[in-house]
């Protein structure tokens, strides 16, 4: 019955990695699809087990299955003949070293490889270079995040290709953004009427009790629901090292450390600055983020529904963050490795994001919550096109209202509600 339900989840919501999955399956042996516990890699592994991708299922949450695998992991894959899907791979280590074993044996007998393992888990892979390089050249990476907002309104969104084609088409039926944000989260709690603060406690006790512990040897495990919520403080910001040391009360060195694995474990990210070596003085530090808005908000000890109305310079980070996310989403969702930044120069001109592709050409998105937008908010984003020069393809200020409106060459303010439509 419980499968049942997920099945008729899975109907239900879409999730839009899916055909991304299936050809990185069609071209390499081994695919990692890693992301925050609860994303839904689970449930989206299993259906396509029983639809296009046939293969055996298993997962390491299930004790006996880890205990026999790490005893053994080289003969404990070695009894599965055809494709095999490996839930949580990360929890016993050991087993991508045996991986990396059979495949070269499978490429020397001229053995059809491709597809042959689907591995999901709750830890970025890549910066877990124990596991990652073993499986260099036969393992492909693809993340899935909880629900963006487009595949909470089961829609495939063409944003990120209508930004850099500048072709904008107004929509309708807009979703109040409240509503949206708490839709676009974890598919259990997504459309919660409530805020899930019991589940969000719940899933940060699983997560800094048994994950980190599984991956690291942490001395000060307290230390680390303080550091996340310094982080969610601030959320928007640059990340100062230094400063979120001092406020942790850890060492500097430590802090980083311990920062590095709230990211591994997809709690925070981090958005990188955009810069060129082209002789102007930019800052050239990170911005912090939480991977998603309900969880910011639980971390703040804040109330969605609430926080607009009586807090609407906090709403301001609040909807910041739920646009990072989304941008983070839908180009994950992008064929192109896309890539996302931000762009500040020494006098304080700046852009929230820039997404820039493989040829080099970008586009800058400024986020303003107001429903209306002015010639004032374009000064960041003429800066950018400034020093981008030809590479420059657009630039729009997301805002609240419902008009798309051209304020110069290439240069638009676009509805929010673009993202997930």
């Amino acid at each position: 019955y419980l499968l049942y339900l997920q099945e008729i989840k899975m109907n239900i919501v879409q999730r839009n990695v899916g055909p991304m999955l299936l050809n990185k399956l069609a071209t390499s042996p081994v695919v990692y699809l890693n992301g925050p516990r609860q994303a839904g890699k689970s449930t989206l592994v299993q259906h396509l087990a029983t639809t296009d991708f046939p293969a055996e299922y298993l997962t390491f949450d299930n004790a006996t299955q880890m205990a026999a695998a790490g005893s053994a992991p080289e003969s404990f894959l070695r009894q599965r003949q055809g494709p095999l899907i490996i839930d949580e791979a990360q929890l016993v280590p050991e087993i991508f070293r045996s991986l990396k074993t059979i495949v070269d044996e499978l490429r020397q007998q001229q053995t059809k490889v491709k597809g042959r393992f689907l591995l999901t888990g709750s830890a970025n892979v890549m910066a877990l270079p124990k596991l990652s390089n073993p499986l260099v050249g036969r393992m492909s990476v693809q993340t899935l995040y909880p629900l963006a907002g487009c595949e909470a309104m089961n829609n495939q969104s063409t944003f990120v290709d209508s930004l850099f084609n500048n072709d904008f088409t107004t929509t309708q039926n807009q979703v109040p953004l409240v509503e949206l944000i708490s839709k676009a989260t974890f598919p259990e709690i997504s459309d919660d009427q409530l805020m899930p603060d019991e589940w969000f406690e719940g899933y940060l006790t699983t997560i800094l009790q048994r994950d980190v512990r599984a991956l690291a040897e942490i001395k000060k495990l307290s230390a680390l629901p303080h550091l996340l919520r310094i982080l969610a403080s601030r959320a928007g910001g640059l990340i100062n090292d230094a400063d979120i040391a001092r406020s942790s009360g850890l060492n500097p060195v430590t802090s980083r450390n311990y920062k590095t694995i709230l990211k591994m474990l997809f709690l925070s990210f981090e958005v990188e600055p955009w810069f060129r070596n082209i002789g102007k003085r930019l800052v050239k530090s990170p911005k912090g983020y939480i991977i998603d808005t309900l969880l910011l908000c639980h971390l703040l000890g804040q109330n969605l529904n609430d926080v607009e109305q009586k807090r609407p310079d906090l709403f301001g980070h609040i909807f910041e963050n739920f646009i990072a996310t989304e941008l983070l989403k839908l180009l994950s969702f992008h064929k192109k490795k896309h890539q996302l930044y931000h762009f500040r120069t020494g006098n304080n001109k700046e852009v929230d994001f820039v997404i820039e592709k493989p040829d080099g050409t970008l586009a800058g998105i400024e986020v303003k919550q107001r429903d209306r937008a002015d010639s004032r908010d374009f000064k960041g984003l003429k800066e950018l096109a400034k020093l981008a020069g030809t590479d420059f393809i657009a630039g729009v200020v997301l805002y609240r209202g419902n008009d798309i409106v051209p304020f110069g060459d290439n240069l638009w303010a676009v509805p929010v509600d673009q993202l997930w439509h």
